[in-house]
């Protein structure tokens, strides 16, 4: 805890790297006191970063220095009463081995007590260093218990960032970064890409994965949010879906990826990630807690539908006006947002509806219908969809607005949550590409178990050793994981009862979970009912 608190008290994730030898002296806020010789053991020429691990380790090997610098003084301390002069002190601190600048010094006396006749307490100096862990832990315990009691009751702090050199994983670099509209004024490089959430029978959210490519190293903006729809008047109800992107640096194989950060500050609905990232190829990974995409409850389904075509006095089938729905699934499926489908956008769709891609002969017969630069317009989609509505028979039409998340009254209910990403680049035009359709992904699941792990704090199962739960608490989300490292299964049974305005994943106070012989397994999802209200996480 104390190792945390120390590296946290600096860095804002023990996700960053330390990047230089001058970061590294920040092992002062855990006791120790690195001379240059002890720098220079740890951080040599061909050093480009250390992690959080490392800095772990530096500390079980480096004793604290209290014992040391009471020796030093005693020797200074002629009447042995456990006083010197200041004089003594700032003389010693800014000649002696490695020098201290006035200002820290100063720093350093106006923590400590100084009497009357400018006579020094050695033994309160000595204590700074412990003083420096103290406010750090209670810092961190602080910031914790705010988090616990009082999640959305606070604005952002502002997002810091980072990097890393050699080989490492790209960090958030620590830089002050401006206002997005100033950033946009700036004109950096821009790309955008849309996407839904869509949750499934089975409980697991879908989405779509993407390609994310860098043809150099530059200060980025991401971002992602529930995105609204033009041609609604009202707030859509799907817009206070939380959303979250991981973002993972794509390895020889998935499995190789390296998670790098993820969105954790949010500005109204907007989550972002900040930082600097190197020339390369990420994944972007979008993720919903599913806390407020709620299945369709049969006690709920209308048994009132609205009409989706009719027969014109000519005798031909058209699209109704309530069917502007249809004009929604277009937006949603336009990736890219240039007002075109193309044929990867529309074997998305197929994919969606009938888990098959598109055949070339279906994209063939598409062609029929009225295209730009080989792409399907919108009024050739409404056409298209129109023909599928043979004979009145309006099945298909149905299929496909049910699958996007549509009720029979076409209202895009709370089973479904279009968005869009947006990536801001300094120095290079990024490109962003779908990569597939995928629900429960593996490398998903991996990057959120990393993530809670690295930022959560563990605890082990009451009366079982082997088994850890570990609890990210972020600003407007909990998460929690169990890992169980024994040979047998176990059952872990979770209370939510004494939360307050709280919502889980589960959807349930008291829910019981198993968890097989030596994996981890996610438990729970935890939000606020009500933002705007104090909220409280006990489990």
């Amino acid at each position: 805890m104390q190792c945390r608190a120390a590296f946290l008290s600096v860095f804002r994730s023990s996700l960053t790297n330390i990047s230089s030898k001058k970061e590294l002296c920040r092992l002062q806020l855990a006791g120790r006191n690195p001379s240059q010789a002890t720098l220079d053991k740890y951080w040599n020429p061909g050093t480009t970063h250390m992690n959080f691990d490392d800095f772990c380790e530096i500390l079980k090997r480096e004793w604290k220095t209290e014992n040391d610098l009471m020796g030093i003084f005693k020797k200074l301390d002629a009447n042995g009463d456990g006083y010197i002069t200041q004089s003594q002190v700032e003389k010693l601190l800014t000649t002696g081995g490695d020098k201290m600048t006035p200002e820290e010094v100063k720093a350093i006396f106006s923590l400590s007590d100084i009497n009357r006749d400018d006579r020094f307490n050695y033994a309160e100096l000595v204590s700074t260093a412990e003083k420096c862990q103290m406010a750090s832990l209670e810092k961190l315990q602080s910031d914790a218990k705010l988090k616990r009691q009082n999640f959305g009751s606070h604005p952002d702090s502002p997002p810091k960032a980072s990097v890393t050199s050699g080989s490492s994983p790209p960090q958030p670099p620590e830089t002050t970064w401006s206002d997005p509209e100033i950033t946009l004024r700036k004109q950096w490089y821009r790309s955008c890409v849309r996407g839904s959430f869509f949750l499934e029978e089975d409980g697991a959210i879908s989405s779509l994965q993407y390609q994310l490519h860098l043809p150099q190293t530059s200060n980025v903006s991401l971002s992602i949010q529930p995105m609204s729809l033009d041609q609604r008047a009202k707030t859509s109800p799907w817009m206070n879906v939380d959303t979250a992107l991981f973002v993972m640096l794509a390895g020889d194989t998935e499995e190789d990826s390296t998670l790098l950060c993820f969105t954790s500050t949010k500005d109204k609905e907007k989550y972002i990630w900040r930082g600097q990232l190197k020339a390369g190829m990420y994944y972007l990974l979008p993720f919903s807690s599913g806390c407020r995409l709620k299945k369709r409850s049969r006690k709920n389904v209308s048994n009132r539908s609205v009409e989706l075509v009719y027969k014109t006095d000519t005798g031909r089938l058209d699209l109704t006006r309530d069917f502007e729905a249809l004009s929604e699934i277009f937006y949603m499926i336009d990736l890219d947002g240039n007002g075109l489908l193309s044929l990867e956008e529309y074997n998305f769709l197929e994919l969606m509806i009938s888990g098959e891609e598109c055949k070339m002969g279906t994209w063939a017969i598409c062609k029929n219908f009225d295209m730009r630069e080989n792409q399907l317009t919108k009024q050739g989609f409404m056409e298209l969809t129109l023909m599928e509505a043979t004979d009145g028979d309006t099945d298909d039409l149905w299929t496909l607005v049910e699958t996007m998340g549509y009720n029979r009254m076409l209202e895009l209910v709370e089973q479904a949550c279009p968005f869009q990403i947006d990536i801001l680049c300094e120095s290079t035009q990024p490109s962003v590409q779908p990569l597939r359709l995928d629900s429960g992904s593996k490398i998903l699941n991996q990057a959120l178990q990393k993530s809670i792990t690295l930022e959560g704090a563990v605890k082990q199962l009451k009366g079982q050793d082997n088994v850890l739960i570990y609890t990210y608490r972020g600003e407007h989300r909990v998460s929690s994981l169990i890992v169980n490292k024994s040979n047998q299964k176990v059952t872990v049974r979770i209370n939510n009862k004494h939360n307050s305005n709280c919502c889980s994943s589960r959807g349930l106070n008291v829910f019981a979970i198993e968890v097989p012989a030596r994996t981890k397994m996610v438990c729970q999802h935890v939000l606020p009912i009500n933002e705007k209200q104090d909220w409280t996480y006990s489990c």
